[in-house]
């Protein structure tokens, strides 16, 4: 399934060539250059590169991860993606990124873009939290609080702990803040909240369970090794 779903990426998506890296499109037939996009595809290229040692996968991989690292911007956050209309900074979309930069290099055993990569973690991990753990939507404002913004956040920081001795604290801290300020007395998790009084409930699946799940199992797990 896996090696499926990469020969999709190489012959039914478009690839724009950039430099020396190349943009995975992010819809068929349209130049749609969308860093999380771009990355998700190099990651499970180079993931699955691991396992078929398929060296078309690698280098695909290694292109699209350079096409983002060339467009880092110069205080080591990525937009959303490059055309105008989107050029902004939010949370999730950035930790998408960031994890697709590590499975690269855990993938493939090419260190070249580690340096970006922990650039932007630092970036990341100092722009999207408030002391309390609350996880901030946009480089420069905190409202909406969504979902995704808790949930990839937990997720991200348990990927980066053999990098980074403090993550899993932070992790613990968002962990909390959502627990305490998203969650359901039924169990659920919240989808958005705009403000202290104004809060979207819906029970999203994918966006909101499926997710927090994730992010919850896997600090569970790391914190009761």
């Amino acid at each position: 399934m896996a090696v499926s779903a990469c020969e999709h990426i190489l012959h039914d998506l478009d690839i724009y060539a950039d430099g020396e890296g190349a943009c995975i499109s992010y819809v068929p037939g349209k130049d749609c250059r969308v860093h999380n996009a771009n990355t998700l595809g190099a990651s499970l290229l180079a993931r699955t590169f691991l396992h078929t040692s398929q060296d078309s996968y690698r280098q695909v991989a290694r292109r699209a991860i350079q096409y983002t690292a060339q467009h880092q911007r110069p205080d080591a956050s990525w937009y959303y993606g490059e055309k105008a209309n989107l050029h902004w900074v939010d949370n999730f979309h950035t930790a998408y990124v960031l994890d697709c930069f590590k499975h690269y290099v855990e993938g493939t055993g090419d260190v070249s873009f580690s340096g970006a990569m922990m650039s932007g973690y630092t970036y990341w991990k100092n722009t999207f939290f408030l002391d309390d753990g609350t996880p901030r939507y946009y480089d420069n404002k905190t409202l909406p609080i969504d979902i995704q913004c808790c949930s990839q956040a937990i997720d991200t920081l348990v990927f980066f702990q053999d990098v980074d001795p403090d993550s899993l604290e932070l992790a613990g801290k968002i962990a909390k803040w959502t627990i305490d300020n998203m969650q359901d007395q039924t169990g659920y998790f919240y989808y958005r909240r705009y403000s202290r009084w104004l809060v979207n409930k819906t029970p999203t699946l994918h966006w909101g369970q499926a997710t927090m799940l994730s992010g919850l199992s896997g600090l569970y797990s790391s914190l009761n090794r």
